[in-house]
């Protein structure tokens, strides 16, 4: 059973993917208390491009960005004696954490560092004809050997996110694989903190009514303050950007989930079992998560370059939209059909408006996507065939780029393996290698039965047509090739309205390119919110850019801004919740202002603090980042569109 230790385990997130803000690492360590902080660098893309990386020199492989932020980070989490966590390793995480060790020698930081392996099934013989990557998602019992021994820096390949948190909490708090409940609420907490600013009003569906009251034009990243029983509050740094409400974090949960069973290597973790409340100005509570054994199984993630793209976007202004699109479409098949690419797809987006004031509103836009295992068939044969028509097409014909070459497209595939034969290693500071193995205890997934629908609302209530965005919020990504979108709503009337109205069926309707594609919806009455996996829809993945949206993003807020019938009564519910919401958003920034600093955590790994030591590049600074939450923007919109009701 979990160890009865005293206190809260304080763990920030500053990177939710290979890109992320530079200075988060810098601003977390120096805008608050903090035991670990983690960074989430790698997604289905990232290993791609670092399969990529590595083919070019087999010494690369990992996140660079991650060694940038450290020649000053490093010294900033010394001197807090704050523990560092990153799945930067990528493919390669004994180079990262040797360049880590040659760096804090360089910049004289003395720190441990070690690093978790045994994901890369390619680098122990695994090789299959085209595979490019191909790396299990391990859990954090690697990542907890590594802190036990006294690591002051982690680093591993392919880990599942919310390993980054599960791996430290496990070792603060003493849990075993046996403390499932423990388990599954670190899971909860570190989905929420692996996106980084996305619980904290990022990419948020009511964004707008913070933007009076709150700076979301850089939201601060999130921290998790875990208990010993894996609970946990979801905050910020005071002073920073952004919000963290219910909202949020329910945003968040619902993003790139499924069903009510979210597995990983260390506990499946039932999401019809949260409970979130919020405890005070930007802190959100998570609590009576319930964890199972997790299956036998890990998830494989496979890379490989699936052949060759190329794009053309032709440019169609004015009058007869629709002939000009035929009539090019008709020239370009024709120039083709010699040796047609194997896949060849049309778009015309009508972003046209009628009697338009400028000539870009005037112009649709009509967009041919092509791919082939031969790259001289979507390259100079297709560039050829759109600028020969150059002279003899539609009137006004231009491209908005010149025709490329084509370039190699990557695919993404997901596959299972046995934990058993997954080579799990933790490499402490001291070298020693030690085995990590997989759970006794494991359970075949399988669905949840489908929970009660609550009573619906009565019969003949009057309805207005109207954005279902007005009622609801909403958060979409992608899972391989298919799109994950959850929505949720805001009160008990409203759920009882989306529950029976938002069916996979109607989703359909909402959504054309459904329509021939398995949707599946999941229930989760806890969260008010309905999730829905759209199979196929991405195709191959998001290397692949099978559609307009690759990786999905805004499919969710497509589905807010689709019309139809809205009672009245929800409609005038969703006007005063925002309200609301505007006036506990203004009150939140008042208290923050009234408050005094936070406390630090108590009892957090053990830290080694160290008098201050000169630093080849010149003395680290320790003061904190001035507070960049002096206001929303001009012109800051309103919470609620008006509708009439």
């Amino acid at each position: 059973m979990a160890a009865e230790r005293a206190g809260v385990l304080r763990i920030g997130n500053a990177s939710g993917f290979y890109g992320d803000r530079f200075d988060a690492l810098r601003s977390m360590l120096t805008g608050g208390p903090l035991d670990v902080l983690t960074g989430d660098y790698l997604a289905e893309l990232t290993m791609l491009i670092l399969g990529r990386d590595r083919l070019k020199d087999p010494g690369a492989g990992y996140a660079t960005t991650f060694l940038r932020q450290l020649e000053e980070g490093l010294g900033l989490a010394h001197e807090r004696g704050v523990r560092i966590v990153a799945n930067a390793g990528g493919l390669n995480p004994a180079g990262l954490a040797a360049a880590v060790r040659a760096l804090a020698e360089r910049v004289g930081v003395p720190v441990r560092v070690a690093h978790v392996e045994g994901d890369d099934l390619l680098a122990r013989g695994g090789r299959r004809d085209g595979v490019l990557t191909a790396n299990a998602y391990l859990g954090g019992a690697g990542i907890a050997a590594c802190l036990r021994a006294g690591a002051d820096v982690v680093v591993t390949g392919r880990v599942t996110d919310a390993a980054l948190v599960t791996g430290p909490a496990a070792a603060h708090f003493g849990w075993g694989p046996d403390d499932l409940d423990a388990l599954a609420g670190a899971v909860v907490a570190g989905h929420v903190l692996e996106c980084g600013t996305q619980a904290t009003g990022g990419n948020y569906s009511f964004f707008g009514e913070h933007l009076r009251t709150r700076d979301l034009r850089r939201p601060g990243f999130p921290l998790a303050e875990i208990h010993a029983d894996g609970s946990a509050v979801i905050t910020k740094h005071d002073g920073t950007g952004g919000v963290v409400d219910v909202g949020t974090v329910t945003a968040q949960l619902l993003y790139e989930t499924a069903g009510a069973r979210y597995a990983g290597p260390d506990v499946t973790a039932r999401l019809d079992t949260v409970r979130l409340a919020q405890e005070g100005p930007d802190r959100v509570r998570i609590s009576g998560v319930r964890g199972e054994a997790p299956p036998a199984s890990l998830k494989v993630g496979l890379t490989r370059i699936g052949g060759w793209r190329n794009e053309v976007v032709f440019v169609l202004t004015g009058l007869d939209i629709d002939a000009k699109a035929r009539l090019v479409r008709d020239q370009v098949e024709d120039a083709l059909s010699g040796r047609r690419p194997a896949e060849v797809r049309w778009e015309l987006a009508r972003t046209d408006r009628r009697d338009a004031d400028t000539e870009e509103t005037a112009s649709a836009l009509l967009r041919l996507v092509v791919r082939d295992s031969d790259p001289e068939v979507v390259g100079r044969a297709v560039g050829g065939a759109a600028v020969e028509l150059a002279l003899s097409s539609y009137p006004g014909f231009h491209v908005t780029a010149p025709p490329g070459k084509g370039a190699p497209y990557g695919v993404f595939e997901a596959v299972f393996t046995d934990a058993a034969e997954v080579a799990h290693t933790a490499v402490l500071p001291d070298g020693r290698r030690v085995a990590v193995a997989s759970p006794a205890r494991t359970r075949e997934l399988e669905p949840v039965p489908v929970p009660a629908l609550p009573e619906p609302l009565p019969l003949g209530s009057s309805t207005r047509t109207a954005p279902l965005g007005l009622i609801a919020g909403a958060r979409s990504g992608d899972k391989g090739g298919d799109a994950n979108v959850g929505v949720w709503v805001r009160s008990e009337d409203a759920w009882r309205w989306l529950a029976h109205e938002l069916t996979a069926a109607r989703f359909q309707q909402l959504i054309p390119e459904s329509r021939d594609l398995t949707v599946v919806r999941h229930l989760l009455p806890n969260l008010r919110a309905v999730n829905f996996t759209v199979e196929g829809l991405l195709g191959e993945g998001v290397a692949a850019r099978a559609r307009f949206d690759p990786q999905a993003k805004a499919l969710g807020e497509w589905l807010r801004a689709r019309h139809v019938p809205l009672p009245r009564t929800l409609l005038r519910d969703a006007r005063r919740q925002a309200k609301d919401a505007v006036a506990r958003s203004a009150e939140a920034r008042s208290a923050e202002a009234r408050s005094p600093a936070a406390p630090s955590s108590q009892g957090p790994l053990p830290t080694r603090p160290s008098p201050a030591r000169p630093s080849p590049e010149g003395p680290l600074p320790s003061t904190p980042l001035p507070s960049n939450s002096s206001g929303p923007p001009p012109g800051a919109g309103a919470a609620f569109p008006e509708v009439p009701l």
